[in-house]
């Protein structure tokens, strides 16, 4: 289970920065940069996790409670997106980076330290530090993905019924079989990502 122990360690104010929606074929990448600038109250603290190990339920609920925490002022959350878009004009690592670059600049207080999961750091105006595994390790981190995931499974919800072909709901634009088949008879949606193989493929297809 995550802790705190990295942001105490650090002496400083520390935001944790997470992702969710790198490997999809469509839709956006999301990121989310949390700080608990008085630490994590032991209540939610039991709600948070590596976004991937929590039920959709389970995410619901630490969502809903870290909504109510940034509204008594015990955490500090910030989201942002890079679009399908800047995705295939820029590539999704460094879509990426924008999108955690955009969450970082929207939160309240400028954090002295951000703390981002995976090996590769983003260029921000701060010191970085990446921890890989950091969401199962560090409860600012956890924070942030389940935040990202989160919002980026509501996001592909709404484009379903916009793009029922695609059954977007179901799978939030990851590559399942039945997502490449629909891929492959329909051709991309303008929320598809180019310069990913399978939507590459296809857009040739329709010309």
């Amino acid at each position: 289970m995550p802790d705190f122990l990295l942001e105490t360690e650090a002496g400083c104010r520390v935001a944790g920065v997470d992702e969710a929606g790198r490997g999809p074929l469509a839709g956006p990448v999301l990121a989310a940069a949390v700080a608990f600038p008085h630490g994590v109250p032991p209540d939610l603290a039991r709600l948070l996790d590596d976004s991937k190990r929590l039920s959709a339920a389970a995410r619901e609920a630490a969502f809903a409670a870290l909504q109510a925490a940034a509204a008594r002022g015990e955490a500090d959350c910030a989201i942002a997106a890079a679009s399908a878009a800047e995705i295939g004009r820029l590539n999704i690592l460094r879509a990426t980076h924008l999108a955690m670059a955009r969450a970082v600049a929207r939160l309240a207080v400028p954090p002295a330290l951000v703390l981002v999961d995976g090996n590769r750091a983003p260029p921000l105006p701060c010191p970085v530090r990446c921890v890989i595994g950091g969401d199962g390790l560090s409860l600012s981190i956890a924070a942030a993905s389940i935040l990202a995931k989160v919002v980026r499974d509501r996001a592909m919800a709404r484009l379903d019924p916009r793009w029922p072909a695609y059954g977007f709901a179901r799978h939030a634009g990851y590559p399942t079989e039945r997502h490449r088949a629909m891929l492959a008879e329909h051709g991309p949606s303008p929320h598809h990502r180019r310069g990913f193989a399978p939507v590459d493929r296809a857009a040739r297809r329709f010309g």
